[in-house]
């Protein structure tokens, strides 16, 4: 399966980029110019792209597309709405035009409801919800995954997901990649979220379990 990965060379994405290629699958890794992509396997595809002026074509040839990009937290409101909100909403209108078959997206723990965050957070949780609520109009399978806190510790292989999590604590950034990984080629994941957590399921399993949740 073809699988293109927005924000391939950051964190999350480089460990979902290397996930997708153990398992088999051909990752087309989407990098700016500037990116520095020694972080991706050995003859990985790269698609050369930037979210901030995406072009139309960009998910053509792909089965599925993951959104694993962020702006980052050292960047400014501005940079939020162009990668978070404005650059994911330009990838979903390139996906559907593509007509690939699911697009899952990286979101985060209150998205759902921003007013609830803390002042430093809200205004990149806007950005998100945002940017999920158009994924949802968009006309196409999709998988949306809100983590909460994420660390760069050694993953478990091991998580919650479920409609809500307890929001305390942190999940690494290795078991995040692995269950983008899964939703991406999971059957049944589609019009699906869930937030996640750290637990006692392993990665396979919990997809699986929510996919098959009852539609909604």
């Amino acid at each position: 399966m073809r699988i293109l990965v927005a924000g391939a060379t950051g964190n999350t994405g480089a460990r979902l980029v290397q996930k997708l290629t153990d398992a088999g699958h051909t990752p087309v890794a989407m990098a700016r110019e500037s990116s520095d992509t020694s972080v991706l396997p050995e003859g990985c595809e790269i698609r050369r792209a930037d979210l901030t002026d995406l072009h139309g074509d960009v998910a053509d040839d792909v089965d599925v597309v993951i959104f694993a990009a962020g702006s980052g937290g050292q960047t400014g409101k501005d940079m939020t709405d162009n990668v978070d909100r404005d650059g994911a909403i330009a990838l979903i209108d390139a996906s559907a035009r593509a007509n690939v078959s699911r697009f899952v997206m990286l979101s985060s723990v209150g998205a759902d409801d921003p007013s609830k965050g803390a002042d430093g957070i809200r205004h990149y949780l806007e950005a998100k919800q945002i940017a999920d609520m158009h994924l949802k109009d968009a006309g196409m399978p999709y998988v949306i995954v809100r983590p909460i806190t994420l660390s760069d510790d050694e993953g478990k292989g091991r998580v919650e997901l479920a409609d809500h999590v307890d929001r305390g604590g942190k999940v690494t950034r290795d078991d995040v990649a692995a269950v983008l990984a899964e939703s991406a080629t999971q059957a049944g994941m589609n019009s699906r979220v869930f937030e996640m957590a750290s637990g006692n399921t392993p990665v396979a399993q919990g997809v699986a379990d929510v996919a098959a949740w009852p539609d909604q």
